[in-house]
């Protein structure tokens, strides 16, 4: 009998402050905030697998310094590896290699790990809107969690300037992520000789 009396009263203390919680204007405490605004990704538009494959894939994959000492990677066993990660939706595959567009069609392209990499990563971010993406935010720990801690130490690091260029360009209204016009993101306009543009 004891024991029930204890539970009781545990049970009416916690509902007693979440009430007064409530009561206060406090809401909820573990609930959504009253409006939430997510911004209006690209239309249906996709970004450009050429540009991710070149651009982002290898900075994803990179060993980079950390802004907390040491070195890290975004593809790591223990962080977005596609076979032991535990960084959420978003995945890996650090082998992945480089798919030949000039040799393989679209269909066979979207059937490679690279692809999967890009689908991936194009998941975790707001066509067109850099600012409002997970993937800038999370590893610039900007306004959201990140399990891996900061992984950039700014906005201007040539990471952060990639993916951020990436995904503020989608490929034009109806035309797929295999779109030429990619071209322009390279300087010269040229995805096989030229250097990948960040601004």
């Amino acid at each position: 009998m004891m024991f029930s009396t204890r539970v009781a009263r545990t049970l009416w203390t916690a509902g007693a402050v979440a009430l007064a919680v409530t009561a206060c204007g406090g809401g909820n405490p573990l609930d959504n905030p009253p409006a939430v605004v997510n911004t209006p990704g690209g239309g249906g538009q996709n970004l450009s697998f050429v540009y991710f494959q070149k651009c982002v894939n290898p900075a994803l994959v990179a060993q980079l310094a950390l802004p907390a000492g040491g070195t890290g990677s975004c593809a790591a066993s223990g962080c977005h590896d596609n076979t032991n990660g535990t960084g959420g939706a978003f995945r890996m595959r650090e082998t992945a290699t480089f798919v030949d567009l000039a040799t393989v069609t679209a269909d066979a392209a979207r059937l490679s790990e690279m692809y999967r990499n890009f689908f991936s990563a194009q998941g975790s971010s707001v066509i067109g809107s850099p600012s409002a993406s997970k993937m800038l935010n999370k590893p610039l720990v900007q306004g959201v969690l990140h399990g891996g801690g900061q992984i950039f130490a700014s906005a201007d690091t040539p990471e952060a300037r990639l993916i951020a260029y990436w995904i503020s360009r989608p490929m034009p209204q109806g035309q797929d992520e295999f779109s030429n016009a990619a071209a322009s993101m390279f300087t010269p306009a040229d995805p096989a000789t030229g250097t990948c543009n960040t601004q």
